[in-house]
Parts: structure tokens; C-alpha cells; sequence
């Protein structure tokens, strides 16, 4: 049997796509991968093949986010390089047998010049955003070709808007990424709420993963954390901890905490006064279940969050990706568990009310009569808009039918 590519045009798109290719590799499949923003990392994590050479821009791909993204683009030579994937995938097609795209309309472009039996997870677009999802051109013209055999949402709410546009069937299998987090599928209808508040509560700092974004955003974040009154943290109890790309040095850490007045212990701790930050890379699937709310300033952990049945507080910053504008459509995506305190980007007052906003919503989590029925709201808003754990192993049983049905 031919093996499967994945082709793939993001981070959280390469990390979905990598997880699926793990499944179906233990199911006996050969699997290969075509990301066509970046390097791909999650597929070399999880040794999956990578096709080509790699190259990343400063954007990360989120050029379409402003003017200036997309001048840096054009400037880096990035719509060459998206074109050069393109025609690496023609060349390579007859290798294949069936094609999983993952993203947008870009990877769904990608699988329909392939030529081959396509899968597509339309992971980019949602109808929470306007209610009736307006797909950008071609997108609707390719996921009608008889090639597409199979197209998959992002949540329950977008296959059944698309179902009916497009007069073919899509469902709603889950999200991969959220498997990460949640490695083990819950056997029930419904998970149970958090128990998180029962235990010691902990505000996580997730900056995001691209620099020099991430560096701007921990620098936003300690200067609201150091807004948080220390009697109230000390009298809560409050764990604080920032979730770190390896990326992220602990010497530049050093360089922006100073100046805000946030000193080094040790090898992986800032304090500030009596603030205590412990820093943790590369261990953000490990320690979020553990937290009680989120700052974040990311796209695909602000949806694991969700998932989980966390509540998220943003903080736009100056992008490429976390801006303001970013940062609405995120509020429309996941819904009424994604809290902003508004005003001016990094200005004192937008500042203040984000730290009495965090006090708020850590407050209502740790009371006794208020956090339970709110932990149980966020757990339904997770069931919701991401969905049950276990998408990666639904896609690769989906995926698995398909080439059972497809000719030799």
C-alpha cells in the first residue's frame, strides 16, 4: 500500500497532521509529510519523513493578519516558497495514495493538485465566527471535486452549516491537537468537570511559540502579574508558572524581567517581590490540565485550554499573530469561556483591568458554591466548540476506511 501524505500549512495544522500520521503508523500505514509553512517540527518530533527542504519567515505564516505581514512576505519570498511546495507535491504525487489535507484553503488546494483520493480536516474555518461560514475562494469550488472523498470540521456547529452548502456530508471527528493534553479519550458522553479548583490554584503564562512574538508577550505578562497584589496571591495560595518554548533563552528571559523588575533564582524562577514565577519549556501539555486559568496569548493552546475546561484570559499584543483583531476572532470561536478586560495594547490601564480581571476568574474558581457550576459551563463550552479527546485516532479509522475503499 502507498503511503499517505500529510500536507499541512501551520503550526497547529502540522501538529494535528503529526498526530494523525503517529496513528496511523501504528496501524501499519506509511506516512509522509508536505508542511508548507515552516519546518514542520511536530512531524521530525514524531520521526515522520518531511519532504523537501524547510524553510520558515518572520511571519510564521500569519502574513494575511495585517499590511505589514504581508509585505514581509512578499519581501521573504514566501508565496515562492508556498509555490515551490506546491509543485515538489505534483512531482511527487504518484507515490501516494491518498492525500490528508489539514488547514485551509491552501491545503485543500495542495490535495486537489495532487490528483489523488483526498481527505480533507478543515481545521480553519469555523461558523462560530459569523454563524454561516463564508469560505474564501476557491475553497468551496475544490471541497466539491470528486477527488475529496471525505471533509472533516472543526467543530459540530461548521459540518452542519457546511452540509448543507455544499449538499455533500461533513462531519465533526474531533481535534487531534486537543490530544495532547488529553492523551486518553474519555469513555463518556460528557468529561467531568475539572477538579483543578480543589487542589492548589495556578495561573499559567502561555506567551506563544514564535519569536520575537513570545518574547513581547512574557513581557506584557510579567508586567501584569506584577500588578497582582501579593497578600491576595499569598493569602490564595496562587502557583505561578509560564509554559516556555526551548526557543525562548533563559538569558533573554533575564533581559526583558530586569527592567520590569523581576529578578532570577536559580535557573527557573523570576521573582518580584514576593511573586514567585516558576518556568517551565517544553512542558505545556504536562502542566495545563493542572491549571485554573490561562493568560494566553496563543492560538492552538488557547483552543487546548478551551478543551480541557479552562478558563482563558487574552492579552493581545503587537503580533504577527496575537493582536488584537486575532484575538475577537478567537473570542467568536471558542465562546463565552475567553475573557478580555479591553482598552489600548500594553497600556497601564488595559493592564490593570487584565490583573483585576485574573483575580476575578480566579476567584470564581476557587469558591466553593460559584466554582463547581462554572467549571461544569466551561466543560460544556469545551464539548462544544473542540470536542471529545481522540480525534487523532477517529481521522486515522476514518482514513483507514477510505483506503480500504479505494482500488489497489
Amino acid at each position: 500500500m502507498k503511503p499517505v501524505l500529510l500536507v499541512s500549512n501551520g503550526h497547529g495544522e502540522d501538529l494535528s497532521g503529526a498526530l494523525v500520521a503517529a496513528q496511523l503508523r501504528e496501524r501499519g500505514i506509511a506516512v509522509e509529510a508536505l508542511p508548507l509553512v515552516g519546518h514542520g517540527s511536530p512531524y521530525r518530533q514524531l520521526g515522520i519523513p518531511v519532504l523537501g527542504r524547510t524553510r520558515s519567515c518572520s511571519t510564521g505564516g500569519l502574513g494575511y493578519t495585517s499590511l505589514a505581514g504581508r509585505l514581509s512576505e512578499l519581501v521573504e519570498g514566501q508565496l515562492l516558497y508556498v509555490l515551490g511546495r506546491l509543485l515538489l507535491l505534483r512531482r511527487r504525487r504518484q507515490g501516494y495514495g491518498l492525500v490528508l489535507a489539514v488547514g485551509d484553503v491552501l491545503a485543500v488546494l495542495g490535495g486537489w493538485l495532487s490528483g489523488l483520493p483526498t481527505a480533507v480536516y478543515l481545521v480553519a474555518y469555523s461558523s462560530h465566527y459569523e454563524g454561516r461560514l463564508q469560505l474564501p475562494w476557491p475553497c468551496s469550488w475544490l471541497l466539491g471535486r470528486p477527488a475529496i472523498r471525505a471533509i472533516w470540521s472543526r467543530d459540530g456547529l461548521t459540518a452542519s452549516d457546511l452540509s448543507q452548502q455544499l449538499a455533500r456530508p461533513v462531519t465533526f471527528l474531533g481535534n487531534p491537537f486537543l490530544d495532547v493534553v488529553s492523551p486518553s479519550p474519555a469513555a463518556q458522553p460528557s468529561r467531568p468537570p475539572s477538579s483543578g479548583a480543589a487542589q492548589q490554584p495556578q495561573l499559567l503564562l502561555v506567551p506563544g511559540s514564535r519569536l520575537p512574538e513570545a518574547a513581547r508577550n512574557l513581557k506584557l505578562m510579567l508586567q501584569l502579574v506584577a500588578l497582582l497584589p501579593g497578600d491576595w496571591v499569598q493569602a490564595q495560595n496562587l502557583r505561578l508558572r509560564a509554559a516556555l518554548v526551548p526557543d525562548l533563552s533563559l538569558d533573554r528571559i533575564t533581559q526583558l524581567a530586569r527592567p520590569l523588575g523581576w529578578q532570577l533564582e536559580g535557573q527557573d524562577h523570576l521573582s518580584c517581590g514576593s511573586l514567585r514565577l516558576e518556568l517551565a519549556w517544553g512542558q505545556f501539555a504536562a502542566i495545563l490540565p493542572q491549571a485554573s486559568l490561562v493568560l494566553c496569548m496563543a492560538g492552538t493552546a488557547a483552543e487546548q485550554a478551551v478543551g480541557l475546561g479552562k478558563p482563558v484570559l487574552q492579552l493581545p499584543g503587537q503580533g504577527p499573530q496575537f493582536t488584537a483583531g486575532f484575538a475577537e476572532a478567537q473570542r467568536r470561536l471558542l465562546g463565552p469561556g475567553v475573557h478580555w478586560a479591553g482598552g489600548g495594547r500594553g497600556q497601564t490601564p488595559s493592564l490593570q483591568a487584565s490583573a483585576a480581571l485574573a483575580r476575578t476568574l480566579l476567584d470564581e474558581q476557587t469558591d466553593p458554591k460559584r466554582g463547581p457550576t462554572r467549571r461544569q459551563q466551561l466543560a460544556a463550552i469545551g464539548l462544544e466548540r473542540i470536542g471529545q479527546p481522540g480525534g487523532s485516532q477517529t481521522m486515522a479509522a476514518a482514513i483507514m476506511a477510505l483506503l480500504a475503499a479505494s482500488p489497489p
